[in-house]
């Protein structure tokens, strides 16, 4: 039996839980939600703004990643100056990864689709 993996990005994670209970049905082998943003980090950090991504204020700089805080700083929407228009994540930051056989590889991508996913 051969395996074929899908990575498929969606808005919300709701969206992705719903579409992986149709997975399920499907019997994927393994299903894995996650969220990502453009500094790293598993949270949003205090003092920035979760629209823009722009910086608040300098707190913002120390808290759960060392490396966040720099690289938020770093970042050309740091001081609120610029668009921040050189790309990251556009709305779709919640990753779903599947593993499915490949007897249902095609009906496995035709439901991510059909749920808004992007493949």
């Amino acid at each position: 039996m051969s395996e074929k993996s899908i990575l498929a990005y969606f808005k919300t994670p709701e969206e992705a839980e719903g579409v992986s209970r149709k997975l399920q049905a499907l019997r994927a082998e393994e299903i894995s939600i996650d969220r990502f943003s453009r500094f790293g980090g598993s949270e949003q950090k205090p003092g920035v703004n979760p629209v823009t991504g722009n910086l608040a204020s300098m707190d913002s700089m120390t808290a759960v990643s060392d490396h966040t805080g720099i690289l938020a700083a770093a970042h050309t929407s740091g001081s609120g100056m610029s668009h921040g228009g050189d790309g990251g994540p556009t709305g779709r930051n919640i990753l779903l990864t599947v593993i499915v056989d490949a007897a249902v590889h095609g009906q496995a991508m035709s439901l991510i689709e059909e749920a808004g996913g992007m493949i």
